[in-house]
């Protein structure tokens, strides 16, 4: 059995839905859970853009075509998705990152991406 991480945003507050449709996160529970398994550390929810799905496949992860032996319908533009803290950043370094929800961040994405980053690209903060 894998044990989740308390459930704890970036904010320090509880951590909120990032999408069901379609469904996310490590756990496909539509929340960015993790846990030791998870080195990805899908821990960002961010919505999908087209320069970020061109960015990510052009990089090799194509997260835009669908693969139905795994499941997965692809991605949109306007799609929430857990996404791999590395990747974020990498895509941030790059010019390209999607924007993020934070309270549906979870806090170990911290260790990779700094939260003044997180928060530069947020679009639920008032």
């Amino acid at each position: 059995m894998i044990d989740k991480d308390d459930s704890i945003n970036v904010l320090g507050g509880s951590l909120e839905p990032c999408s069901n449709d379609p469904l996310t996160g490590f756990f496909r529970d539509g929340h960015c859970n993790t846990c030791n398994e998870d080195t990805g550390s899908h821990t960002v929810c961010a919505l999908m853009t087209a320069e970020f799905l061109a960015y990510s496949k052009y990089v090799g992860n194509d997260l835009s075509t669908p693969r139905p032996e795994f499941g997965f319908a692809g991605l949109e533009p306007g799609d929430r998705w857990c996404l791999c803290a590395a990747r974020f950043l990498q895509a941030h370094d790059e010019g390209c990152a999607p924007r993020v929800r934070l309270g549906a961040t979870h806090r170990r994405a911290l260790e990779i991406v700094p939260l003044n980053v997180l928060r530069e690209h947020a679009n639920d903060l008032n």
